[in-house]
């Protein structure tokens, strides 16, 4: 089995130069696009705490089960059901996933210009902002990489 970031051990798009990453908190990377928003057995319980309710609870109304892990829930526009429709903002901001966190640094888009100049056109947070070395993107990743436990 291939290891998702086994592509970013080789020369990569960004390496040279970096990217350029600020979050303006406009809610474009939460939703209109189809997509999954994993989260693991650890964030499950403190989105539970967050919002107070019981595990089951959260499962019956906020998750989806796909290929044996859990997902958040989409609306029918492909916004995550925990994006604030008036505000742009997300409701679980202080526990949200960490592939929430990580975002636009997802293994997925730092392998595929194509992909990255995709969501780039979408996120005016991107491509500007905070400079990351590729020292620093690696690091992210490490962390994507050793800390989830789907």
């Amino acid at each position: 089995m291939t290891n998702k970031n086994e592509n970013l051990n080789k020369k990569q798009w960004w390496e040279d130069t970096g990217i350029r990453f600020e979050c303006i908190a406009c809610g474009k990377c939460c939703g209109g696009a189809p997509g999954f928003i994993w989260v693991n057995e650890e964030e499950k319980e403190g989105i539970s705490k967050f919002l107070n309710i019981d595990a089951i609870e959260l499962d019956k109304l906020y998750l989806i089960k796909h290929m044996g892990k859990s997902s958040i829930k989409e609306r029918d526009n492909f916004d995550c059901i925990f994006l604030d429709s008036k505000s742009n903002r997300c409701k679980i901001y202080k526990v949200r996933p960490m592939q929430c966190s990580l975002f636009p640094f997802w293994p997925s888009l730092l392998a595929d210009k194509r992909l990255w100049n995709y969501y780039s056109a979408r996120c005016p947070g991107m491509d500007n902002g905070k400079h990351y070395t590729a020292e620093m993107i690696r690091k992210l990743n490490q962390i994507d990489a050793d800390d989830r436990k789907l």
